[in-house]
């Protein structure tokens, strides 16, 4: 039966994955490109020579629990959106690494963006595919991106998709790294935080935290003047955290509201980093239809590019697929 390799290159993690169509399975390995601590993230140039650095050694890794030899094709994302103009230069890692397997083994690369392989993996994760066949509203929050999304069927792209609202300032996952960091965490943040917050016995609307939506977009820069404030005045760390996390699921849940009022009720499904956090979804979970991929497939991964490869093959068909358990 037909496999494919998938590869990611983002701004955070160098990712590669084998989907098998035969039983609807994924073998995935990643890994975390290294910031120096106290640093918010990396210049291009510096994700691109660890990309560099790191490709080699996962696919090695991913080779020694899969057979690597007989693939049919290589889902590879090599722009964030889709969208005139969206451009990183990390992408270029993983596409060329895709055009060099292309030529080797002669087979033919799918590439797709960052954001559709984010919510390809988490609709796997949450064994929900068949959405694809029809509308659903998706949530794509990270370090980058706060976006409320209308998707559609699409033959070429797989997915139509029409943004409905974003932030006007910050970003979700950028809030996350900020209060992180401020409170001495590794970056990114979202692990660190979402366990120090475990330790919050506060009340967290105490805190004053509400949400600042302009058209259906959020405002989010005035949670990090908050956050500050309470770190200055002494507030506990875990408080900090707790209040971080509340900030954004209280604006996500404010988006969802505007999007199911514009849009209708839907299947919504929230992907990206910062969906990994259980505190965020289980916030955002209640009253709705709402699906939540597993930690592995929120965070960057290449799990989304395999599967685009193989449905855009032909060799998958999203009202058939089931993880494999």
């Amino acid at each position: 039966m037909p496999r494919f390799l998938g590869i990611d290159t983002s701004n955070y993690t160098t990712s590669v994955a084998l989907y098998d169509t035969s039983d609807n399975s994924i073998v995935m390995e990643k890994k975390l490109l290294p910031v120096k601590k106290g640093e918010l993230g990396l210049r291009q140039s510096d994700a691109v020579f660890h990309h560099t650095m790191q490709l080699p050694q996962i696919i090695h890794e991913l080779s020694e629990k899969c057979d690597l030899k007989d693939i049919d094709g290589i889902g590879v994302s090599d722009r964030p959106r889709n969208a005139k103009g969206s451009y990183m230069p990390c992408f270029m890692c993983g596409n060329g690494l895709a055009e060099s397997f292309s030529a080797v083994m002669h087979i033919p690369v799918y590439r797709t963006s960052h954001q559709i392989g984010h919510i390809l993996a988490a609709l796997y994760s949450a064994d929900k595919l068949e959405l694809l066949l029809g509308k659903f509203a998706a949530f794509h929050i990270s370090g980058g991106t706060t976006d409320c999304l209308l998707c559609t069927p699409d033959s070429d792209s797989i997915l139509d998709i029409t943004m409905t609202a974003s932030s006007l300032d910050l970003k979700g996952g950028q809030l996350i790294d900020r209060t992180g960091v401020m409170l001495g965490l590794g970056f990114p943040c979202g692990k660190e935080l979402e366990k120090l917050a475990s330790g919050c016995k506060s009340d967290v609307r105490q805190f004053g935290l509400r949400p600042v939506l302009k058209n259906g977009n959020c405002c989010m820069s005035g949670f990090q003047n908050k956050l500050e404030n309470m770190h200055s005045k002494g507030c506990p760390p875990e408080d900090i955290a707790r209040a971080c996390e509340y900030a954004v699921a209280v604006t996500v849940g404010a988006m969802t509201e505007y999007s199911e009022s514009a849009n209708g009720s839907l299947p919504i499904i929230y992907a990206g980093g910062v969906m990994s956090n259980r505190y965020i979804a289980t916030f955002l979970s209640k009253g709705r239809e709402a699906y939540f991929a597993q930690p592995d497939y929120s965070c960057d991964n290449a799990a989304g590019t395999a599967i685009f490869a193989a449905i855009r093959s032909g060799c998958a068909d999203p009202g058939m697929m089931r993880r494999s358990r």
